[in-house]
């Protein structure tokens, strides 16, 4: 064997070195995403919904959503928000439904349901049966949003749970 091939076999150990070590660390990034997610969705507030609620649509409206609040209980629906720019393949539209739901005295939980949909030429908004009601593949809970708004509601809570998910392997 030349130097140059000792080399050139060295050289490639190591960017396969380096290949695993950044798909290690990619997948331990997604599972402690996923434990905080978890842990996020299931997170009551030691509050009551009517002192959650309030925050729970500040924090839509400063995402650029108008919301229309229903006449019973703590649910409120977004309008439609256009995300990014149309294009030839066609213009995506967002919604959320917000619920908060009492857990207890003292207590409840807050939920972003989040609807896309991409409207395409000619073709109408997918994502929407006949009967207006969302396509369940196009909606589902944002733990994003929940995230952020525990991180502002119950700051405490979030940083015991970032703490876990920190030891998550």
């Amino acid at each position: 064997m030349n130097p140059s091939q000792s080399r050139l076999g060295a050289l490639s150990m190591l960017v396969v070195a380096a290949a695993c070590v950044v798909s290690v660390a990619g997948c331990a990034a997604s599972r402690k995403e996923a434990f905080l997610f978890e842990k996020t969705r299931e997170h009551v507030y030691r509050k009551p919904v009517a002192e959650v609620w309030p925050q729970a649509l500040a924090l839509i409206t400063e995402k650029g959503y108008s919301v229309r609040q229903t006449k019973d209980g703590f649910e409120a629906a977004t309008e439609w928000l256009m995300q990014g720019s149309p294009s030839s393949l066609g213009t995506t539209q967002v919604r959320y439904i917000i619920r908060g739901i009492a857990r207890g005295p003292g207590q409840c939980a807050i939920e972003y349901h989040k609807h896309i949909t991409t409207e395409t030429r000619g073709r109408g908004q997918s994502g929407i049966e006949a009967s207006g009601r969302p396509d369940s593949a196009n909606f589902s809970r944002d733990p994003e949003m929940e995230w952020e708004l525990l991180q502002r509601v119950d700051a405490e809570s979030a940083t015991s749970l970032r703490a876990a998910a920190d030891k998550v392997q």
